[in-house]
């Protein structure tokens, strides 16, 4: 057929330096200010919402030591009023350890470690070896507590670390746990 032409047909590319697109749009090889200001920005949040949240390890043991006790404590407690009697928890600030006993001064079995006596010693415990009992206001470092749930006096235990200090109360009649 005469006049008639034969073309190829090339795919569009931008990076076929022949094309006027290439040249017109050009490619982009950085950062505006706009994205670095605003990655600086989240950056900075951030930081400022993990600063708080890291403490030092011993006020992280002493609040869980501290919690543990009033537990205990509450444990103690209920146990005393569920069956009957009279449950003790006896404080050894020397080796810095505490233990519940029964109304015939045996140690009870922990409920939640199967074959083990309930005795907690924050020397042998890693996650609480910079805590101290410093002491306690209670006579001969146990409180008793009756089938009411009362305890003998009220009192105070007072655990120490690197500083920090934590002071748990059992409120005299009530027994109302409490730390401060």
């Amino acid at each position: 057929m005469p006049g008639l032409t034969c073309r190829t047909i090339r795919p569009y590319s931008p990076y076929v330096e022949g094309d006027t697109r290439y040249r017109l749009q050009g490619i982009s090889g950085g950062f505006t200010i706009v994205e670095v200001i605003i990655v600086i920005v989240v950056i900075m949040i951030a930081a400022m919402l993990a600063v708080p949240m890291m403490s030092s390890a011993s006020s992280l043991q002493i609040r869980s030591a501290a919690n543990m006790v009033a537990a205990d404590l509450e444990y103690a407690r209920s146990m005393a009023i569920s069956r009957g009697q009279y449950f003790y928890v006896v404080f050894d600030d020397i080796n810095e350890s505490y233990r519940i006993e029964d109304q015939n001064s045996n140690v009870i079995q922990h409920p939640v470690k199967k074959g083990f006596d309930y005795v907690i010693s924050y020397q042998n415990d890693s996650r609480l070896s910079k805590v101290d009992i410093t002491g306690t206001s209670f006579s001969n470092d146990k409180v008793r507590f009756d089938y009411l749930g009362s305890p003998d006096a009220g009192g105070t235990i007072i655990l120490q670390a690197d500083g920090t200090t934590k002071t748990i109360t059992v409120e005299p009649v009530t027994g109302f746990i409490s730390i401060q």
